[in-house]
């Protein structure tokens, strides 16, 4: 008895945008010498949301103990939406367009079969840090918003998703981050009250190092 491949029984995502997909990838094709630049910034580009996260804290550290509470939730927020993302993945198993569209100009390397494209895991974490820092800081989630359009953008034009599986990825991302982020400040806010009163004080509190700097 033959057993069918894992290629042969995941999704084919191809049907929904193709046509998408292959624009994008047509205009890399014919913008090459901008392909490495792209390829570098659609991993290293995640960077920036770490960046805008510890600002985020930064910042914090001048309010009170919610805005603490937000600004340390961020990463958890960005992690439980990764998570929920990659089980997604396994349970849609959308093959990768490398796979499916093998004749398109492809700028990434092909993954592994069963490294699925729905939903984008970069792309998840962008929309999962613009909608942590929606409610601490609207300034932050707006640069975090501009950059990750860049990176939904960037996941298309290097080949390695279709523009279904960035849209996914922030239909799935916005929501989880944002409840989770309203959670944690309902539930743990008074810990971090807490914990700003003794030996984390320096990095919970600005006004704490203050003080201790001026001794």
């Amino acid at each position: 008895m033959t057993v069918a491949s894992p290629v042969t029984l995941a999704f084919d995502g191809s049907h929904i945008d193709g046509s998408w997909f292959t624009t994008v990838t047509d205009f890399a094709r014919h913008t090459a010498w901008l392909n490495g630049t792209v390829e570098a910034w659609t991993n290293l580009g995640l960077g920036v949301f770490a960046l805008l996260m510890v600002a985020g804290w930064w910042s914090a550290r001048r309010r009170d103990a919610d805005a603490m509470t937000l600004a340390l939730a961020a990463p958890v927020c960005v992690m439980v939406a990764f998570a929920v993302a990659e089980v997604v993945k396994k349970v849609v198993a959308e093959v990768r367009p490398c796979r499916s569209l093998p004749h398109a100009y492809i700028v990434d390397a092909c993954p592994a079969p069963g490294d699925y494209a729905f939903p984008s895991g970069h792309t998840t974490v962008a929309a999962a840090t613009v909608a942590a820092l929606f409610v601490l800081d609207r300034r932050l989630s707006l640069i975090a918003a501009v950059f990750a359009v860049l990176e939904g953008f960037t996941r298309v034009y290097v080949g390695a998703h279709y523009p279904h599986d960035v849209a996914g990825s922030a239909v799935i991302a916005l929501p989880v981050a944002l409840a989770v982020s309203l959670v944690l400040r309902r539930f743990a806010a008074p810990l971090v009250a807490s914990l700003s009163a003794g030996r984390l004080r320096p990095l919970l509190s600005a006004a704490a190092a203050d003080a201790g700097a001026g001794r």
